[in-house]
């Protein structure tokens, strides 16, 4: 077997041979543009380098949308979650499963993988560690060659007429883009904000350090020795629960107001073809019916999560025993259940994310017109499932829709490719299964609405084009004779 350098050599080499022989990137065929700054125009701007936003850039150039800007506000290695908060020693998906390569089979995580392991390895590969799935991603990155520039965020985004004016703060300070396309590949945490459960004794603005979010980035070592209270039972307070303990920690409670965990992953069920092609096209009340049951029966724990945990000393899971009140001192937290009160010295809140993009700072000058799935579906309904009725309402390319279309048309170049996606067209944007097919619902998106807002530019080209192809036959006949 080759060493794992000279096989990644080769590996890269071959996937690059293999992109050629796709003719990519395709040639750059969007009439340029200068923007109202007298800048040139960006084709399309997206924001976040994470999984999603890299695999729609590559997307977009593999079809010729090449006047980009790909920004990801995380320095390089730390887009997505995946070095940061994804506590799970594995990805919790197959490792056979493809998407970043959008199709090219030198490109799959099997290619990249088997390059240094050789077979053997990947037959015995059980699942795809985390930190090698990020090394992955950035390996795709370099090879196909994106742009990235890290360490940028996107401060604030405006319509101006049909583009968007896009304000954005990087290494080099503060600088304002236009561009006909945003892509917005923000990731789970894009979509809306920590969910912060309410507690009369306690405000997350005086946690004291003694109490954080699962799904920010704290350092583990700091509850060394120290007795943990956790509250939730998804995969995240597993996960969470297991790397405290690994670090030390003394004890880590999970506390859930269920009296049992959830048994049956119904989200994996819709990892199929048909679903992901299929879904975005029924009715509303269809596409309701469907994820609002998927949302309500919530997941469980992956099983090598929760075996995980049971096999580690201290660990304890408190089953109908929710949290009616948090308090911080200065030492410790008290919480308080139906049973009574307990002091731990520090509390983590596995209590994921609430979806609201419409809460999104960087959106504030769209809150007031864009439309979310409550406004389509009964009073009743959205007061049933009110999380699912703060995800935005989207088109069928994952575009904005805005309550009034004439005053703000550049809704419809706002596209959303984070997990905000979800109730219109299914799970395509933040997970690995239907990854490629969002993409390319995106990038067929983009690419139509730029040719038709281009036609006649275009129609120009089509004229203009000579092309004399009979030039070395006796049969040719010059222009204009």
């Amino acid at each position: 077997m080759n060493k794992p350098d000279t096989g990644l050599m080769f590996a890269t080499e071959l996937a690059r041979h293999d992109l050629v022989r796709l003719l990519y990137p395709a040639t750059d065929w969007v009439p340029a543009h200068d923007g109202p700054d007298g800048a040139p125009l960006l084709d399309a701007l997206v924001v976040g380098a994470g999984m999603c936003g890299q695999t729609a850039a590559f997307g977009l150039l593999r079809d010729g949308v090449r006047k980009l800007r790909i920004i990801d506000r995380a320095a390089r290695g730390n887009e997505g979650p995946w070095a940061t908060v994804a506590r799970m020693p594995t990805l919790r998906s197959p490792k056979h499963l493809s998407g970043p390569d959008l199709g090219v089979g030198s490109l799959t995580f099997r290619a990249w993988y088997e390059a240094q392991h050789g077979a053997e390895g990947w037959q015995a590969l059980y699942k795809i560690p985390t930190l090698l799935w990020r090394d992955y991603l950035l390996w795709v990155r370099d090879t196909v060659g994106l742009p990235v520039e890290n360490d940028t965020a996107l401060i604030a985004l405006e319509a101006h007429g049909e583009l968007l004016r896009a304000e954005l703060a990087g290494p080099h300070g503060r600088e304002t883009v236009f561009a006909r396309k945003v892509v917005l590949a923000l990731g789970r945490e894009g979509s809306g904000r920590l969910r912060w459960p309410a507690f009369p004794s306690f405000d997350p603005a005086r946690a004291q350090g003694r109490v954080v979010h699962a799904l920010t980035e704290f350092d583990l070592a700091r509850f060394a020795g120290q007795h943990i209270a956790i509250l939730g039972a998804g995969a995240t307070a597993f996960d969470n629960a297991a790397a405290v303990l690994d670090a030390g920690a003394a004890s880590a409670t999970l506390f859930a107001r269920r009296a049992q965990l959830p048994q049956v992953n119904k989200s994996k069920w819709t990892s199929f073809p048909g679903f992901f092609h299929g879904f975005v096209a029924l009715p509303d009340e269809a596409r309701w019916r469907f994820l609002t049951h998927v949302y309500a029966e919530q997941a469980p724990p992956p099983h090598e999560s929760v075996l995980r945990c049971d096999a580690m000393p201290g660990f304890a899971l408190r089953l109908g025993e929710y949290w009616s009140d948090l308090a911080v001192d200065d030492g410790s937290v008290t919480v308080t259940t139906a049973r009574g009160r307990e002091t731990y010295d520090a509390a983590i809140l596995a209590t994921g994310f609430g979806v609201d993009m419409l809460l999104r700072p960087e959106l504030a000058a769209f809150h007031e017109q864009m439309l979310v799935w409550g406004d389509r579906v009964s009073t009743s309904e959205a007061l049933a499932h009110s999380e699912a009725a703060n995800f935005p309402y989207l088109g069928a390319g994952f575009e904005f829709l805005a309550r009034n279309p004439d005053r703000l048309p550049a809704a419809r170049n706002l596209h959303v490719f984070n997990w905000g996606a979800a109730m219109s067209h299914g799970q395509l944007a933040g997970d690995i299964p239907g990854l490629a097919i969002g993409v390319n619902r995106l990038v067929q998106a983009i690419a139509r609405d730029l040719f038709v807002a281009d036609e006649q530019r275009l129609y120009a080209q089509l004229l203009a084009h000579e092309e004399p192809e009979l030039q070395p036959t006796r049969w040719f006949v010059p222009a204009g004779r």
